[in-house]
This record gives C-alpha cells, sequence and structure tokens, in this order.
C-alpha cells in the first residue's frame, strides 16, 4: 500500500475522516501514530557486543521530523500534507520538546544516539525520565524566572515498558520503571533510549515555581534535571539520582547478559559502559557490588571485569564540574557502596601513595573522576586542546600512570538534523550542487569547494540565508513581540549561560558600541546581538549577566538615535527548537569562552554548517576548525590557553589593574551600574556584577576584552564585502564535515567499543 493510502486510512480509522477534514491536531496525533507504524516496520539493531551509553542528559529535541527524515518519508509526507494545506513545520509545533538535558553534554549524548543507530551499531542510551527537565524560562522584570517545563503527554515517543526494579537506598527502597524512546537510524535500523523513572513520583510536590520539598525522595527524585544544590539537601538529592540511575542502568545491563546466556565473568566481551561525564560514576562500584554480593564473584576478578567493561568521557577541566563527593553523604544515600569505594581506594593507595591521584581526599571526599580513571580501560578528552590540557596539566599525574588509557575523539553533531531537518533551502541547494551522499558521508561537503568561486551557486546561497533570517525575524516578531531588522548581521551567541563562556564579554561590547554611537559613531552595517541562555537557578552572578542582557535590550532598542545601528535580543526558554531556527539564519557564531575552559562546544560545529562565521578564542573544538578553514576564515581573538593556564597558577590575573589602565575597558563596565542601567534595572544585581567584574573576573573577561572589540569590528567591517564573505561562508561549510557525529562515534567504535 502506497504512503499516501496508509496515512489516508489511518486518518479514517482514528477520526473518522480523511486528511484534508482533519484539525492540526487530529493530523499531529494521526503522523505520530503513522510514524511509529513505519519504525515498527524497521529491524531492531543487535550485535554480539552491546554499548550502553550512560547520560545524566540526553537533549534529544522533538523527534517528528528527524524521524520521518531518518526513515525517508520526509518528503512524501510534506507532499501529502501540503494538498491540505497543512505542513510538518506547522503540525511539529503541538509537539511538546523533551526536557531531558541542558546544554552541550546532552545534546552530544542525542547527536550520538543518532550516530549509534544510523551507523548500525548495537548501542543504547541510558539516562533519567526528568518530568520537568531543567526549568522552562521566563523574564520578568529583566530578570530570569524558572517555572516547570511540563512536556509528558499522551501522545508522545514515550512507551511505557514492563521492566522495574527495586533501588535500595541506606534509608529507603523506591521501585523503577523504564520507559522507552525508539531511536531511528538515518536509512537503517532501530536503537533504544532507556529512561528510568520512580513510580513514587508526585508532580504536585510542585508548586507555580520549581521549589519543593527535596528531602521526599519517593516524590521528587525524577522530578527536575539538576535540582538546586546550593544546600546539603541539594547535593544529597543530586546522589539519589546519580545512584538511582546508575543501579537501574547496572540491573539492565545484567539482566541483558544474563538473558542472552553470557557468562558474567566474560561481561566486557559482550558489553561495554561508556560513562559520559563524572554523573553515572557510581555505575563502576554498583556493577562491582552487585557481581561480589549477588553474582559471588571475588573483590579481584569483580573489579578486573568491571574495569575492562567501562570507558570515561571527560567533558570538563572546571573544579565544579568534576564532582567531589562528601564521604559522609554517600554514607547517608548508598552506605552499600561505601566499602566498596574505600577498597578501590585503599587499593591504589597501597601502589601509589601520591595524594593526588587518590580517590578519597584528606578531606574525606571521594573524586569521582578519578574512580572512572583507575577502574575503567579508556579516558578521553572531546577535543585536541582538550584532551592535551587533560595530558598535560589537569590529570596530568594520571596520564603519567595510564598513558595507554589516554584518547582523545573529537565531538561532532549530527547532520541529519542540524540540517536536513532544520535547514531546508540549504539542505535543497546541497543536494542539487554536489548530490546527496554528504548525508551519509559528510566528507563529500568538501566538493562545495569547487563552488566557492561559481557567482549563480553563492548567490543562491545567499538567498537561503536570507529566507532564514526572514523565517526567524517573522518568528520572533511573533513569540517575543520584538521588531528585527533581517538585513542587519545577525551576531549569535547561544549556550548555556556560564561565567567561562564569557557572555558578560558580550554584553561589555555592546555596551562599548551603544557608547560610541551616542557619541556620533555610527556604524556602517546595522548588527543585531542574538543570545540565548538558561542559568541554573542557583548561580547567581550567571543570573545577574542575564539582567544586564535584558537591561541592555531594553534601554538599546527603545532609543531611536541606537536601535537602526544596534539591537539587543535576548530569547526566551532556549532549547533545541528554538536553536534550529536561530542557526540557519545566524551569521556570526560567538564562541568566546577563555581560552582552556571550553571542552570542546558543538553549537560551533552547528552554526559552520549552517553558514556562519566563526569569531572565537583558540579554545576547544574552535582550535580544529581554524586548522581546518586557515586563518583567512575565521576570526580568532584573545589569550592563548597556555597563557591563561599560566595566570591561574601564578594567581597574577588583577582585574582592576586592567579596568584602571584602559578608558574602553572602564566606560564599558561603569556603564552597568550607570545612571542609565540603573533606572532600568535591579540595583542589587546590576552592583553585584559590577563588583565582580571588577574585583575577581575568575574567567578573565577583562584579559581579552580589547582584542574582542577590535576584532568584532574587524568581522562586522568584512561582512560588508558580500562576495567576500560568501566565499568564506562556502570554505567553512565545505569543511564541516569532519564535525561529523558519524565520523565520533566511527572513532569511539574502532578505540574503544569495538562493537561488530
Amino acid at each position: 500500500m502506497e504512503l499516501r493510502d496508509r496515512f489516508e486510512k489511518l486518518s479514517a480509522k482514528l477520526y473518522g475522516r480523511p486528511v484534508r477534514q482533519c484539525t492540526e491536531a487530529e493530523l499531529f496525533h494521526t503522523l505520530l501514530v503513522f510514524t511509529k507504524e513505519l519504525m515498527a516496520d524497521k529491524k531492531q539493531i543487535t550485535g554480539e557486543r552491546k554499548l550502553y551509553y550512560i547520560s545524566a542528559e540526553f537533549l534529544i529535541g522533538k523527534l517528528l521530523s528527524n524521524n520521518l527524515i531518518n526513515l525517508g518519508v520526509y518528503d512524501e509526507i510534506e507532499k501529502v500534507l501540503n494538498e491540505s494545506g497543512k505542513s510538518i513545520a506547522m503540525l511539529e509545533n503541538l509537539e511538546p520538546e523533551p526536557s531531558l538535558g541542558n546544554g552541550g553534554l546532552g545534546r552530544l549524548a542525542a547527536c550520538f544516539l543518532d550516530s549509534i543507530a544510523s551507523l548500525g551499531l548495537n548501542g543504547c542510551g541510558v539516562g533519567l525520565l526528568y518530568h520537568f527537565g531543567l526549568f522552562k524560562q521566563i523574564f520578568n522584570n529583566h530578570l530570569q524566572n524558572a517555572v516547570r517545563n511540563e512536556w509528558i503527554t499522551d501522545q508522545s515517543w514515550l512507551t511505557k515498558t514492563d521492566l522495574s526494579f527495586d533501588v535500595k537506598f541506606g534509608d529507603r527502597t523506591v521501585r523503577s520503571t523504564m520507559y522507552d524512546i525508539d531511536v531511528v537510524g538515518y536509512d537503517n535500523g532501530i536503537g533504544k533510549l532507556h529512561l528510568f523513572d520512580v513510580n513514587s513520583v508526585d508532580e504536585s510536590l510542585v508548586g507555580n515555581g520549581i521549589d519543593f520539598d527535596k528531602n521526599n525522595i519517593e516524590k521528587n527524585l525524577t522530578l527536575f534535571l539538576y535540582p538546586d544544590d546550593s544546600d546539603e539537601a541539594g547535593h544529597l538529592l543530586r546522589i539519589y539520582q546519580q545512584y538511582f540511575m546508575v543501579s537501574n542502568a547496572a540491573r539492565l545491563i545484567i539482566k541483558d547478559m544474563k538473558d542472552a546466556g553470557h557468562d558474567l565473568h566474560e561481561l566486557h566481551k559482550y558489553a561495554v559502559v561508556q560513562i559520559n561525564d563524572t554523573h553515572p560514576t557510581m555505575v563502576i562500584p554498583e556493577l562491582i557490588r552487585i557481581l561480589t554480593q549477588e553474582e559471588y564473584f571475588t573483590m579481584d576478578d569483580a573489579i578486573e571485569v568491571v574495569s575492562k567493561t567501562c570507558a570515561y568521557t571527560n567533558h570538563t577541566i572546571l573544579a565544579e564540574a568534576l564532582e567531589k563527593w562528601p564521604m559522609s553523604y554517600l554514607e547517608k544515600v548508598v552506605p552499600v557502596l561505601v566499602p566498596i569505594i574505600k577498597e578501590l581506594n585503599n587499593r591504589i593507595r597501597k601502589n601509589n601513595p601520591d595524594p593526588v591521584i587518590q580517590i578519597i581526599d584528606d578531606e574525606n571526599k571521594v573524586h569521582m573522576a578519578h574512580i572512572d580513571i583507575h577502574y575503567g580501560f579508556s579516558t578521553n578528552g572531546v577535543a585536541a586542546i582538550h584532551t592535551d590540557i587533560l595530558k598535560d596539566s589537569e590529570l596530568s599525574h594520571f596520564y603519567k600512570l595510564y598513558p595507554e588509557r589516554f584518547n582523545n575523539k573529537t565531538n561532532g553533531i549530527t547532520f541529519r538534523r542540524w540540517l536536513l531537518s532544520c535547514n531546508h533551502g540549504l539542505a535543497k541547494l546541497f543536494d542539487e550542487t554536489i548530490g546527496t551522499g554528504y548525508r551519509k558521508d559528510a566528507t563529500e561537503l568538501k566538493k562545495l569547494l569547487d563552488h566557492k568561486d561559481d557567482q549563480v551557486f553563492l548567490d543562491k546561497l545567499d538567498e537561503v540565508k536570507k529566507a532564514n533570517k526572514q523565517a526567524f525575524v517573522d518568528y520572533v516578531r511573533k513569540t517575543e513581540g520584538v521588531e528585527l531588522d533581517p538585513n542587519s548581521v545577525f551576531d549569535v551567541q547561544v549556550k548555556r549561560l556560564h561565567e567561562y563562556k564569557r557572555q558578560q564579554m558580550n554584553a561589555l561590547y555592546i555596551i562599548h558600541k551603544y557608547l560610541e554611537i551616542k557619541a556620533g559613531k555610527k556604524p556602517e552595517t546595522p548588527v543585531t546581538c542574538i543570545f540565548g541562555a538558561k542559568a541554573a537557578p542557583a548561580y547567581v552572578i550567571a543570573k545577574d549577566i542575564i539582567h544586564l542582557i535584558l537591561v541592555l535590550q531594553e534601554i538599546i532598542n527603545k532609543d531611536p538615535e541606537v536601535s537602526p545601528y544596534l539591537k539587543v535580543l535576548m530569547v526566551t526558554n532556549y532549547n533545541v527548537s528554538y536553536a534550529e531556527k536561530i542557526i540557519p539564519a545566524c551569521d556570526i557564531s560567538e564562541q568566546i569562552s577563555l581560552a582552556s575552559k571550553e571542552a570542546s562546544g558543538t553549537s560551533n560545529m552547528k552554526f559552520m554548517l549552517n553558514g556562519a562565521i566563526t569569531l572565537g578564542t583558540d579554545d576547544g573544538a574552535n582550535v580544529e576548525i581554524h586548522d581546518f578553514v586557515g586563518d583567512e576564515n575565521i576570526y580568532i581573538f584573545g589569550a592563548k590557553s597556555d597563557e591563561v593556564i599560566e595566570h591561574y597558577k601564578k594567581a597574577d590575573y588583577v582585574s582592576r589593574d586592567i579596568y584602571n589602565k584602559s578608558k574602553v575597558v572602564k566606560d564599558a563596565v561603569d556603564f552597568i551600574v550607570s545612571d542609565k542601567a540603573l533606572q532600568v534595572g535591579n540595583k542589587e544585581n546590576l552592583e553585584r556584577l559590577y563588583n565582580d567584574i571588577i574585583n575577581k573576573d575568575w574567567f578573565m573577561a577583562l584579559l581579552d576584552l580589547e582584542d574582542y572589540i577590535a576584532k568584532k569590528d574587524e568581522i562586522l567591517k568584512d561582512y560588508a564585502d558580500r562576495e567576500k564573505w560568501k566565499r568564506m561562508v562556502v570554505v567553512n561549510m565545505a569543511n564541516a564535515g569532519f564535525f561529523s557525529s558519524d565520523r565520533t562515534i566511527e572513532e569511539y567504535n574502532k578505540d574503544i567499543w569495538k562493537l561488530k
């Protein structure tokens, strides 16, 4: 039966009328059911060895378009809907976005699952089913407010399974249930994302905001991703969540192995566990616990087989993210693991008493990453410079012990989501120009270089970008009530709000530009500065930075002298769906983290693929992008990583010295607490940020500010040379192929997982 006939037949079955007479809500449900039926026809991917990719985050985004593309039926379904005056994009507006992640960590995990299935590898994701995710962001009085983000509905991709486990904590036992989301491989089979929920969860525990009783573990365990950990109850809840995740994961692994008839003494031959950052670290002692206490392994045998099974990905050198839990917390939440963790530490201490490498430090804190490195067979960084920093400084003592375990796996993105799904105009132009081979082999994008001097192609490329910018302008007008100029330069910084990513430096540039315009220096090319970010609820300075950006948006956009040349937009509740609209419209990709602090980044890759030029530091994957495109096709500024690391080592960076010496810097910083700003903003928030910048500035925004201003002015000037700019865009897109998550996963599999 033809696709069209099947779809019509389903519409009649569900709603008793043809497609053309259905409402949008009815059509969305019909298409959801129809897509699930098509997925059910695909084979489940199997194999001798299975990967369990455990992660606290899977930022999967809306799935309708992506699944239809990977099934190979998007165009045909779109044609059927168009005949009734509808479209997939229209129906997708009704699809809630799963709130299962926050930033790059979770989006990377989602891209990886797509590539694992697309390459036909036997692997699954394992995580938690958060009912409200991080939170939904709203702005009131130029301040971030957080409310519960309800996304789980009866009409969703979630499938409840009959698999449940008991999870025993020190003071209580809870029951879990596993939910599955099918992961459709591109022109391949089906993989799985397994999400565990606690059966006793109670959504009514949360009121209008995101506050709830943190001590009521049975009811709150799976409500939120990264609950506020500014107090002891928040820290304990994080540990409860992490153990709940890994205990279920370990039980699942053992069950799968037994169901397949495998000898658990050969676990490493049939299973491999990838620990995505330190959140799932306790899977190592939990597997050892199960093997010794329930399967009667000796401790030596259990440690050996688990160490051959588990691998660790490090995503950061930030101390706050390299988790360290007080032993007293673990004794309260997971006392069954404490003897095992102490035994693991004793074995290290016996062979090497160096305090730097111990699992339990002198303050009786447990270093989770140290467990991963000592008792895993692989430790990888996620960009070349990041891995080098791990080897040379941050984890150098471990690298000297286990040089053979360290490796680099530069991150990647799935082009199915970040081109075919979100930028139909560009994908169509690529198809017409170089064929469709790049969809499965991204290196074929290199063929675009043959067209960088082809005026017809360049003009079409320009038209695609204009259309994407206009579509974004229309969306912002409708959703934000802000009018943008589609002919201005769209300068974009969208990512998690953190001081090391330096949104505050971008804000200082905006102040500088505002002051120049007020002084009569009008820029030749108008620029629109676009931000999207959420700040963790307990991260006070991050919320102050959002406040400053919103204050600038109010001041600048309402100033008739300035707004024709400069506008600011902080989008509300930035998520994957918003990214899919912003990224195709972007001209300048802001990747301005303090060198040495961004492990990789993935938005830099998405922007590059979609025709934006990078303005950034030599940090994370920017370094590799720089290598691919050359000096003339990227704009690099700022201190290098070795210089930054030296500043931290010597503790010789004093932001006030820069503030006092530079009028440009001083004028920009002083505006934060100027009468103009205080008329619009909150005195407490602005003064706190001002004082932090001139007295601390831990991530050295002032160190790079003048260089950043100069480089940003240079890129804005170069944008006016349209032919030069379009050729730069082509070079960037043509070199984006390396940053495919298919390539990354092929490297993981070849060097670490060895799936067949």
